[in-house]
């Protein structure tokens, strides 16, 4: 998708209402709704993070979705592939501000040529405990990316064109950090394998355009 046609949608979407939990839950692990009715109270406490969805056009002005895949290292999310974005630090006046932040410190995109579409639904996630706050966003030009090498073990680009194409929903096998293994929902791009909590988020972004694309 040509990124000039990207943008005449993606304005439209500043007026829709977000799809919500029942986009989410496309994508959702067959025991989330079962986690999240065992730690209501634990989710009260949950700690605070934000997460960039990151639109830009490549060089042939074909329009592009930014992940990153996470550092080997020993925890839940150990080299899965996500949104850039964090934890909410002291110095963040709000979410949007958190997702912006940790956007320029793990890819290098400068949060001054990032424009904010609009928050998405929040989501929990149980194993970490923390309560993510989303948000999409784009910039007008193709970023020179620079990935944070303590954080980031590589970038990648997904093509919005591919990403809206259901050829790349699957089922997948994955461990847990329950230490059982099962199937989930996932987006399978070229072999990169998005599942979780990511796939949730971009399953209510993929409904969003699929509103506008009707």
């Amino acid at each position: 998708m040509k990124f000039d046609f990207f943008n005449e949608k993606v304005n439209q979407l500043t007026h829709l209402p977000l799809p919500g939990e029942n986009a989410q839950f496309l994508m959702s692990p067959p025991y989330r709704q079962e986690l999240m009715k065992l730690r209501q109270q634990v989710i009260k406490k949950s700690k605070k993070a934000a997460v960039l969805a990151l639109f830009y056009p490549d060089f042939n002005g074909e329009t592009h979705l930014v992940l990153i895949k996470r550092k080997t290292y020993k925890g839940v999310h150990s080299a899965q592939l996500a949104f850039p974005g964090g934890k909410v630090e002291a110095i963040d006046k709000n979410f949007e501000e958190t997702a912006l932040r940790e956007t320029e410190e793990e890819i290098g995109v400068s949060r001054k040529s990032i424009e904010i579409i609009k928050p998405l639904t929040q989501l929990y996630i149980p194993p970490s405990n923390f309560e993510v706050f989303p948000f999409l966003g784009k910039v007008a030009h193709t970023p020179t990316f620079i990935k944070q090498e303590s954080e980031v073990e590589d970038i990648l680009a997904v093509s919005l064109q591919n990403f809206l194409n259901d050829s790349c929903v699957c089922k997948v096998t994955v461990p847990t950090s329950y230490n059982i293994e099962v199937e989930v929902p996932a987006f399978n791009f070229d072999g990169q394998i998005v599942w979780g909590a990511t796939a949730m988020m971009m399953s209510e972004i993929k409904s969003l355009f699929q509103n506008v694309l009707q």
